[in-house]
Formats: C-alpha cells, sequence, structure tokens
C-alpha cells in the first residue's frame, strides 16, 4: 500500500512540516481536505443534496453519511488539486473554476475505527456545486464510497434543526459484485459525521439557493 503524506500545521495553521496518514490521525495533527457538496434541482423544482455513505473500511467514521465528495490534501497539493477527489470517489467532476466556495472550517473529532483510536483535526475548504446527472450514472469508488444518495434540502435543514426525527433518501448502492443498485435509506441526523449542526444548516441552505437559482456561476 502506498504512503500518503500530507501537510501539516500548527494551532495557528502554520506549516510544521509533514507526516504519514497514519501519525496525522493517531497524534491529532492539524491537515487541510476538500469538501465538495453537490445538489441538483428535481423535476418538481425541488432541491436536492447528494451524500455520501462512506464505506465500512474507512480509518475514520466508517458507515457514516459524510460530504458528496471530501479528500486530504497530499503533500504539497493545493485545494485545486485536491479537486481531482470528485473524479476519484464518484467518477464525475466539474471543473474548478465551476465550484463555488462556501467558506473555510475547522474542526476537531474523535474516535474509533477497527478498534484503532483516532484524533481528526482539519481545516476543510468547503464548496457547492451543480449536477443534472442521475444516481445510477455516477461511478462510486469500493475502498472509500459504499453509497451515494440524495434528500430533499428543506427536509434535510429541518432535520438537523431538530425538526423531523428522519428524512427519507434514495440512492444507490455498491453490491457485492461491485455494480450500483437501488437502494432507499431512512436517515438520522446522527449517521451523518458529527459536527456542528450550525455547518450542515448553512450548507443545505446554501445549495438550496445555488438549486434555485439554477446555476454554479
Amino acid at each position: 500500500m502506498t504512503t500518503e503524506w500530507f501537510d501539516v500545521y500548527d494551532d495557528q495553521d502554520r506549516p510544521i512540516g509533514k507526516a504519514t496518514r497514519q501519525e496525522v490521525h493517531a497524534r491529532g495533527l492539524w491537515h487541510h481536505t476538500f469538501h465538495c457538496w453537490v445538489a441538483r434541482r428535481g423535476e418538481d423544482g425541488r432541491a436536492y443534496v447528494l451524500f455520501q455513505k462512506r464505506s465500512p473500511q474507512k480509518d475514520t467514521n466508517p458507515d457514516r453519511f459524510d460530504i458528496t465528495v471530501a479528500g486530504h490534501l497530499a503533500a504539497g497539493e493545493s485545494v485545486r488539486d485536491a479537486a481531482r477527489e470528485m473524479d476519484e470517489e464518484i467518477g464525475w467532476s466539474v471543473p474548478f473554476e465551476k465550484l463555488v466556495p462556501y467558506g473555510t472550517l475547522r474542526e476537531e473529532e474523535c474516535g474509533e475505527a477497527g478498534s484503532v483510536p483516532y484524533i481528526d483535526r482539519e481545516v476543510s475548504h468547503v464548496f457547492g456545486c451543480l449536477t443534472e446527472e442521475p444516481l445510477t450514472s455516477f461511478r462510486l469508488q469500493p475502498d472509500e464510497v459504499a453509497g451515494l444518495y440524495e434528500a430533499d434540502a428543506e427536509a434535510l435543514i429541518a432535520l438537523m434543526n431538530g425538526e423531523r426525527a428522519s428524512v427519507t433518501a434514495e440512492g444507490v448502492r455498491l453490491s457485492a459484485g461491485g455494480s450500483l443498485v437501488p437502494a432507499t435509506e431512512e436517515v438520522t441526523a446522527d449517521r451523518f459525521i458529527s459536527r456542528d449542526k450550525t455547518y450542515y444548516i448553512g450548507v443545505f441552505r446554501f445549495l438550496l439557493e445555488m438549486a434555485r437559482s439554477g446555476s454554479s456561476d
């Protein structure tokens, strides 16, 4: 397996060197990531947010619902370079210039995956974009993504606000043979990666307005 190296930073986001992925998560070293949320405008005129279900083999937050596409910046990479994660994870991408910046997020989280504890400290560069593609046209990276789902943006906002207990998400998942098959999940807020709910609410509102305008420009 190829060793992944990340640039690492101090608490003031000043570069202090580089470390392997394993060391970064074992020691809780600050590093940078790329987030891209994808949305679409449905035939019913409503906005739908696409989100992934992480692979059960992931070293952090396995089997949890997450951003449509996310990835670490490898050592020496820029955010523009990291946008490659879109094609790698879901087999679809747009030019970097079509991504709409949402903002930068600092977050700290700890947990355990496969009986191995981890500390995850990330500075995430967050973007949004639109697609017209059906979920069946995407190509999922098996060691990263177990499924891709979508749900109504307003329903997701209500979910994160505590106004709904769950939301029904329709999508596709990888079968044992590696093909995409239809899937339905009843999604609760605690099945998403644990983040400040204001992050999810802010992003979903951002995507809602983007889909209503019908443009990523």
